[in-house]
């Protein structure tokens, strides 16, 4: 079987890569995820449910994420915990890569990155 290519599935929706970044850490469970999203968009972005969950089961589908057991003292509610795959990985770093190029273009550009409280 041969490895799947990371730039196969970019551009990665919002929701995707935000998920796969909140997950970089270590194993969560779904409203984890959402809370660390919202933490470290310092709340502007806030994913519901249902988004939240279907972009999980298309990960799942893809190999970009694994449930697993979650941590040991986790509480005893059954809750679905999930972990980045190794392809999961390469995945978001080719997406930081790709970003990462559109935003060396835009200052070509002579375009900047300002505040303005939005």
């Amino acid at each position: 079987m041969t490895a799947r290519d990371s730039q196969s599935l970019l551009p990665l929706t919002p929701a995707v890569f935000h998920i796969l970044l909140a997950l970089a850490d270590g194993e969560r469970h779904g409203y984890g995820i959402m809370q660390e999203i919202a933490q470290f968009t310092d709340g502007r972005l806030r994913l519901g449910p249902g988004t939240l969950y279907r972009s999980i089961n298309q990960m799942l589908a893809d190999g970009l994420i694994e449930e697993c057991e979650g941590p040991a003292e986790a509480e005893t509610r059954e809750r679905r915990y999930y972990r980045l795959t190794a392809f999961g990985q390469r995945v978001a770093q080719a997406e930081m890569r790709r970003l990462a190029d559109l935003v060396a273009f835009g200052q070509s550009r002579r375009w900047s990155v300002e505040a303005d409280g939005a």
